[in-house]
């Protein structure tokens, strides 16, 4: 049963201090008596919490070991490189601090920076739809009057103009 930092805390309270300290046994029948729905502490628990106060000066668990976090420096690094270019692209950031691609992809993710190319698309005017009608009608009528004249064996790309 992992005990949290409060729980740690009170049995330090209940050990005591100077001429009033409780043994390791008596910390551990107190503690169960005030929390008979948990599991009893052991006096090995009670005995580690003591040595880890008296070395340390508190009983905080002590940080995880893992994977390391990203560097603030690193990460204010990545941010002004892409607000100083922001048509570069992730690949370029990552090249130019050297750091990893999927480091500067989480950095922006973090920031809420979404990475994209700038895209000019066409866009449609009012007489538009005129125009590609009458286009369409005049390929129709050609092809009627010259007898095939689009026929199964040529391919007339009109994706721009339809």
């Amino acid at each position: 049963m992992p005990l949290n930092e409060r729980d740690r805390i009170e049995i330090l309270m209940m050990i005591g201090v100077g001429d009033r300290m409780r043994t390791q046994q008596e910390v551990c029948r107190l503690f169960h008596e005030m929390h008979p729905d948990r599991e009893p502490v052991s006096q090995s628990t009670v005995s580690r919490i003591e040595r880890k106060y008296r070395e340390l000066g508190h009983v905080r668990d002590a940080p995880r070991q893992g994977r390391p976090k990203i560097n603030e420096n690193v990460q204010q690094d990545v941010i002004l490189s892409a607000l100083e270019n922001p048509h570069c692209t992730v690949r370029q950031v990552s090249r130019d601090l050297n750091i990893g691609k999927s480091s500067v992809s989480n950095i922006f993710k973090k920031v809420k920076y979404h990475p994209y190319r700038v895209r000019l698309i066409h866009e449609l005017a009012e007489d538009d739809f005129d125009r590609r009608t009458e286009f369409c009608e005049y390929m129709m009528d050609h092809n009627n009057q010259n007898n095939g004249f689009i026929d199964h064996y040529r391919l007339l790309y009109l994706r721009q103009y339809v």
